[in-house]
């Protein structure tokens, strides 16, 4: 019995990463470098370590990485300012609510991240629990969010469905022991995702019971196992 919901934020709730993506891009093209999109997305949902130590090799001095991250940060937020919700989210946070389920966000962001946007989005108050890398030691592909989230809310993993976009959180909310649906954005759209229950292009195009019905049937009829393992 599905009794939860624990939520993604940056790329599910509201595209952030798409826009990070495109920010870097332009910032980088305009020094004459490259942005790989396969490198991006290897730090989709997780560490970005990777991803800062190759701008800074790629720009070669610390005056020119602090000018392409200055550039990038200014690019991204003129994209977010009249940014709204994913499609469907305020649908599935209100049916939710109406169905009396727990609510829950786990993100690898910081929390100050989060409650600009939320706040802005109007949608802080449905989350009856939010957890980000300032509750935990490890984050996502780690499942500590999600264990945390899920421990918060009272209720086993298993009673709760994860919504992910990206592969790391994906990970994350399966060796959390949850079921998961993922729902790709723009940029994590061309990623492989290896274990899930569910995938879908939008959440604006169900109505929350019926997916919640449809993920049921699937999960049962497996047996248990991931429908949707292996590659997609």
């Amino acid at each position: 019995m599905i009794k939860a919901l624990v939520f993604d934020f940056d790329g599910l709730i509201i595209d952030t990463e798409t826009a990070w993506y495109r920010s870097y891009l332009q910032a980088m093209e305009e020094e004459g470098l490259t942005f790989p999109l396969e490198l991006f997305c290897r730090c989709v949902g997780t560490h970005d370590d990777e991803l800062i130590a190759y701008i800074a090799e790629q720009a070669g001095s610390d005056e020119r990485l602090a000018r392409i991250r200055t550039n990038a940060a200014l690019l991204h937020e003129d994209m977010m300012r009249e940014t709204d919700a994913r499609e469907g989210v305020r649908s599935f946070l209100e049916d939710a609510r109406a169905a009396g389920l727990g609510i829950g966000l786990a993100t690898s962001s910081n929390r100050a991240w989060i409650d600009r946007f939320l706040g802005r989005l109007g949608l802080l108050p449905y989350f009856d629990v939010i957890l980000t890398k300032d509750d935990v030691t490890e984050i996502k592909p780690d499942p500590e969010l999600y264990l945390r989230a899920t421990a918060a809310l009272g209720v086993r993993p298993s009673e709760a469905v994860a919504f992910e976009d990206s592969v790391n959180g994906a990970k994350a909310a399966k060796a959390a022991g949850l079921q998961c649906i993922i729902v790709p954005n723009a940029v994590t759209e061309r990623l492989v995702f290896e274990n899930y229950e569910l995938r879908i292009a939008s959440m604006g195009d169900y109505k929350l019971a019926n997916l919640l019905s449809e993920l049921t049937k699937l999960v049962e009829g497996a047996g248990g196992r991931a429908f949707g393992s292996g590659p997609a």
